[in-house]
């Protein structure tokens, strides 16, 4: 059940306050049809209301379908080395060619997105708490359980936005209240070292009050188990393998989870929240009660022959990386298949706005302006009342990513034959061919430019962190340049080491705020 969208759109504007202050005039006049701040927090319904706002910064701070994909989704992903924009599109164009400036748009609504589910969590961890049990109020309390989820659930939304503002951008302001004086609405940067203290520790509480599963109408909602995977990946960011490890194997060992047998069933929209899925944007084409939580992934992904708008491609270096990933067979994986339509017999892809209609890329060769496209997300489930746009959540930590970190780990503690057993299993779902013994290089190398490209590839948020981290290595260090230019990346001699790794602080954020510096080198 999508029960993300069952919340009225009062509430929202309820929890969603700015960040700007102002002063009350005396001739402003309540509004008499609308919660006052003061007056929200005192029922059960409130507090999962307002958690349900922070969840929606997911798609967006305003919540808006086209700012999730052709904002903050493109400002994630578009500086990969994994595609290619469409060069007739405009979208993204500055960001793909490293010439983007600080009032750039797309890297200012991810600032905004994250801020806004920073904003909200902490009114909720702060709101909540006074919320009467049910020992006091049968009616409208809370028991101690459903509080402490709420309040882990806040507090893993508000490590999951931190974790992504610092691996794109510097000068990051740490707020964890809600601003009560004017010196409030401009906060100073933090250290690094405070943020990542900041993110462990919310993911530790949110770890001990969450519970171990949902179902029903709470499928969706993040477990101890979310939790305790994201704290793994928190900590083999900062290189902290063996604690990385740890957290790795709680959750590999929960009989619960695992791999789908079907490597595409986790982009098809008919498998949402399964036991791979650790965490996902829930939409939904469910417009009832003025609800538009819909996405037009489908649409900017699929190719024009199939009725989509093809805004990026697979870059040419992982489309080939891509047909090296075969069966003992000879033929391509169920993971080639499953992410890209290109030109082989078995390539099939759905016409993106007609149900059961399956197309054959031989069928539509000559009408391509382009000879391959991504396939993950293009199925047309979950389509809207007017046959556009989609419901298909979109895959944030998935079991298979999990695997592929934890053998990462494993590798990078000198224990190579350990993690190849990880890697494996992660190949074998999708009937690659097994890997061979490897020495600790061979396989960090594989890990990170085949194995988690070909799985994981154009999933929200993967591979540029990874390639950031990586450069930013103690262990072992792979300038983002060397890597670009390694893989043939186009307008890789625009990248500038030193300045395009990270965004700049957005020119909406210090043109405002006297205490956020921007970033070196911009």
């Amino acid at each position: 059940m999508k029960w993300i969208n069952h919340i009225g759109k009062g509430s929202l504007v309820v929890i969603a306050l700015s960040l700007t202050g102002c002063q009350k005039s005396f001739l402003e006049k309540n509004n008499l049809n609308q919660f006052s701040g003061e007056g929200f927090w005192k029922t059960a319904d409130q507090a999962n209301q307002g958690i349900t706002a922070v969840y929606a910064a997911l798609h967006s701070a305003e919540g808006d379908k086209w700012t999730w994909f052709e904002q903050t989704y493109i400002a994630a992903t578009y500086k990969s080395d994994e595609i290619i924009n469409n060069k007739t599109q405009n979208y993204g164009i500055a960001l793909h060619g490293y010439t983007y400036t600080t009032d750039e748009s797309t890297m200012t609504n991810l600032w905004h997105m994250c801020f806004a589910g920073i904003n909200r969590a902490n009114q909720c961890l702060e709101g909540i708490p006074g919320i009467p049990s049910i020992d006091q109020n049968a009616q409208y309390g809370l028991t101690d359980q459903q509080r402490n989820s709420l309040l882990g659930e806040a507090k893993f939304l508000r490590a999951y936005f931190y974790f992504t503002l610092i691996n794109y951008f510097k000068n990051i302001p740490l707020i964890t209240k809600t601003p009560k004086t004017n010196a409030d609405y401009y906060p100073s940067e933090a250290t690094e070292t405070a943020i990542w203290g900041q993110i462990v520790s919310d993911l530790k509480d949110a770890q001990a009050g969450l519970p171990p599963a949902r179902s029903g109408a709470e499928l969706g909602r993040v477990t101890s188990y979310t939790a305790q995977a994201y704290l793994g990946k928190a900590y083999l960011f900062q290189e902290n393998f063996q604690q990385a490890s740890d957290a790795f194997t709680q959750v590999i060992a929960n009989p619960a989870l695992g791999l789908m047998d079907n490597f595409e069933d986790n982009f098809n929209g008919l498998h949402e929240n399964n036991k791979e899925s650790l965490f996902e944007i829930q939409f939904s084409a469910d417009r009832s009660n003025g609800n538009d939580s819909r996405t037009p992934m489908a649409w900017e992904v699929s190719s024009a022959a199939l009725d989509g708008w093809e805004l990026f491609y697979p870059s040419p270096w992982l489309t080939a990386e891509l047909k090296r990933d075969t069966m003992t067979t000879g033929g391509y994986s169920d993971r080639v298949y499953g992410t890209m339509f290109f030109d082989d017999p078995a390539s099939v892809a759905p016409m993106v706005d007609v149900p059961g209609v399956i197309v054959k890329y031989s069928d539509v060769k000559s009408q391509l302006d382009y000879p391959v496209f991504f396939k993950k997300y293009t199925y047309p489930t979950d389509l809207a009342d007017n046959g556009y746009y989609t419901g298909i959540n979109i895959n944030l930590m998935r079991m298979a990513d999990v695997l592929l970190m934890q053998a990462e780990a494993l590798n990078e503690m000198n224990r190579p034959d350990d993690a190849l057993v990880l890697v494996n299993l992660v190949r074998s779902r999708s009937h690659a061919a097994p890997l061979g013994s490897m020495s600790q290089d061979q396989l960090r190398t594989q890990i990170r430019h085949h194995e988690r490209p070909c799985e994981l590839s154009m999933e929200y948020g993967i591979r540029w962190p990874d390639l950031y981290r990586w450069s930013r290595s103690k262990t072992a260090p792979e300038p983002i340049k060397n890597t670009l230019v390694n893989h043939q990346q186009e307008f890789a001699g625009n990248f500038i080491t030193g300045k395009h790794e990270i965004y700049p602080v957005p020119l909406s954020e210090t043109s405002k705020n006297p205490n956020i510096h921007q970033t070196t080198n911009w």
